[in-house]
């Protein structure tokens, strides 16, 4: 990813003859989002218009709206944000979306499912963030190894644990406000076994360990602040956490986008920043009261567009502090999260509603276990275990051991052995068997699956 180009010098086009007539013409060009000199110098303009007059003129139009925030560059300028029109359309979808409780679908609300949408989401978070940092496990692989609580065989799947480990931390510590100390334990679950260094975890880096953040040809993007500046530093980023500063309204979700851009920008630990800031803005948002956002996952749509989510970092750093880039694009990947996790419980409630359509066919069958069923039609080469069917429903292992067996004592699943793990898997014919024992066609109206 090569660095934006540099945004020019505004104060010297406004110094031109005649300047603010051309730029009163400008300032009326509809121009979409809030781009930054690098995009807008490649965007077609009417001629005998020059693209540095229009970024004059975009830059006059935005220099009353800016307000500086606590956070600092490393030459003590501060970082400013304001709500363009663009912002504050995608906070309002926020706010319907992922506050209230009004209109939400059942599924999220409803105890009885509640903890199996929370615990697939914390894991696909888990995989998706870990991904975004290098990570090579399959989605596949990562969601067996959480289920079944199996050691992790490398790198790769311990970040994901401790991804899950610290997802499930920053729900438990939601009610508390952000300490120091906190900061540093989410940084130690984040990053355990996954260091050279064991001893870095959990710490500040210190004189002499100099971080960086390049690119794939090796040319600095960021060089963060000085390690002498970071228990400060640290100390007012909580502060602003807990909305003790600034002394102006600053919308919550905006408050929590700028906590994961502050700890990304101080870059504060050797390893492991990337995942440590998005772990603090899923707290933000829970400490602000926006419960939904546990089901939701920023990081599999940041890591569909990485450069962009890179990019809109460089963006506000590059143009005079203006956070406003990186507010602009996360507040973007909130709204497109929660429209997808609400178009995922529709369907998931779609296949609900077959699955008890079943339970009535065939009353035998508790909800979890219809629930394996209507899995294991739509996905007939999945494994099963009872520890793993014992955390997706949050139930005791010695209930879920009998939901297993009943079921493979009515011929539906098949049991084996896999060294000492009983193991599970769906009944070659399983289709058959469900249309003989009386219960309803295949509910998701698609073929059998091959013998």
């Amino acid at each position: 990813m090569k660095k934006p180009q540099t945004p020019l010098d505004f104060e010297s086009i406004l110094k031109r003859p005649g300047a603010f007539t051309r730029l009163s013409e400008l300032v009326r060009l509809p121009v979409e989002g809030y781009p930054h000199w690098d995009k807008l110098r490649r965007l077609p303009i009417p001629a005998g218009f020059e693209h540095e007059e229009w970024w004059a003129a975009i830059k006059v139009s935005r220099l009353h709206a800016l307000k500086p925030i606590p956070l600092t560059d490393k030459f003590g300028k501060p970082f400013q944000v304001s709500t363009p029109d663009q912002l504050a359309s995608q906070l309002h979808e926020i706010d319907m979306g992922a506050g209230g409780r009004i209109g939400m679908l059942e599924p999220v609300t409803n105890p009885q499912t509640r903890d199996q949408y929370l615990v697939n989401s914390l894991m696909h978070e888990a995989i998706t963030s870990s991904q975004l940092e290098g990570a090579v496990t399959t989605r596949v692989v990562a969601k067996e190894m959480l289920r079944t609580g199996r050691p992790p065989r490398d790198k790769s799947e311990q970040m994901i644990r401790n991804n899950y480990y610290t997802m499930r931390r920053i729900i438990e510590l939601q009610e508390r406000d952000l300490t120091p100390e906190l900061v540093l334990e989410i940084h130690r679950i984040v990053t355990e076994g996954t260091l050279g260094d064991g001893g870095s975890a959990g710490r500040l880096r210190m004189d002499g360990e100099p971080v960086t953040v390049e690119d794939e040809t090796g040319e600095e993007l960021h060089y963060p602040p000085p390690a002498s500046e970071l228990p400060d530093r640290m100390l007012k980023m909580c502060e602003f956490a807990n909305g003790t500063t600034p002394v102006f309204f600053l919308h919550p979700v905006v408050r929590a986008i700028l906590l994961h851009f502050w700890l990304a920008y101080d870059h504060p630990f050797l390893d492991g920043n990337g995942r440590t800031a998005r772990a603090l803005f899923y707290w933000g948002m829970l400490h602000s009261g926006y419960w939904l956002v546990e089901f939701i996952s920023i990081s599999d749509i940041l890591r569909r567009a990485p450069v962009k989510y890179y990019r809109s970092f460089l963006y506000s750093e590059t143009d005079d502090n203006d956070a406003t880039y990186f507010v602009v694009h996360q507040a973007e990947v909130i709204r497109q999260a929660i429209q997808r996790l609400h178009a995922y419980i529709d369907r998931k409630s779609r296949e609900l509603q077959e699955g008890e359509r079943l339970l009535r066919a065939w009353d035998m069958l508790n909800r979890r276990q219809v629930a394996i069923i209507t899995h294991a039609l739509r996905h007939p080469g999945t494994l099963y275990t009872i520890e793993g069917h014992q955390e997706s429903h949050k139930t005791a292992y010695d209930t879920a051991r009998k939901d297993l067996l009943s079921l493979a004592e009515e011929g539906l699943l098949r049991m084996g052995k896999r060294g000492r793990m009983m193991i599970f898997t769906p009944a070659q014919d399983l289709y058959e068997k469900i249309q003989t024992k009386g219960a309803s066609p295949n509910p998701f109206s698609s073929p059998p699956p091959p013998r």
